[in-house]
């Protein structure tokens, strides 16, 4: 499939050709359902914790004795149905996470790429030279591309400019290859692919 690539004012540059292996497939919902499903759960930290009757200090001596008094008999003030007691089956650390096979996980990725250039809420820019962190520069190539909303800005590596540069612009993404996931394309309303970014997606997930 030939895609357009635009300068930073929004002006076609030059066509480029990717395979439709990546970027034009029929998306698998069903897979892409399971993504998000696995992606989301394996965010959960699973730290929750609470205390027990034998955890919470105090509640060493008996309330009072355990005939005679004509109130119920009660080793601890730290039962769980006294006030500061101990939390009965309460939460505690649990890992959350789940796992999907290599295949799935790319199978995904390329049903997202294909999602957002099938709906045309894709876009190949050329490299843009952010010699320094600008917001500005950033806000006036968001302009000129006609970009609103959650929008995600894929590079092909770190870069500390660019990621102060839209630091401080509501609903801009930035990321590139090395933590780019689906989850994250499939979120964002328009996703910004740099030219090389783009290239090195189609040779990584070419069969």
């Amino acid at each position: 499939m030939n895609v357009e690539v635009l300068d930073i004012k929004g002006n076609k540059k030059e066509e480029i050709t990717l395979s439709d292996g990546v970027f034009g497939i029929v998306p698998n919902l069903k897979v892409l359902a399971q993504y998000i499903r696995v992606y989301t759960t394996n965010q959960r930290q699973g730290t929750s914790k609470v205390k027990t009757r034998g955890e919470v200090s105090g509640g060493g001596k008996k309330p009072w004795k355990q005939k005679g008094t004509g109130r119920a008999r009660q080793g601890s003030t730290r039962s769980p149905i006294w006030v500061h007691g101990g939390v009965a089956f309460g939460p505690t650390p649990k890992d959350w996470r789940l796992d999907l096979p290599k295949k799935m996980r790319a199978l995904a990725m390329r049903s997202a790429l294909s999602q957002k250039f099938a709906n045309k809420t894709a876009v190949v820019l050329e490299q843009p030279a952010l010699e320094k962190p600008s917001t500005k520069q950033m806000v006036e190539i968001l302009a000129n591309l006609n970009l609103q909303g959650r929008v995600l800005i894929v590079w092909k590596e770190l870069d500390t400019a660019v990621i102060k540069s839209a630091a401080n612009i509501v609903g801009v993404k930035t990321s590139f290859i090395g933590s780019m996931n689906a989850y994250d394309i499939i979120k964002a309303k328009k996703v910004v692919f740099i030219k090389d970014a783009v290239e090195v997606l189609d040779q990584r997930y070419t069969k």
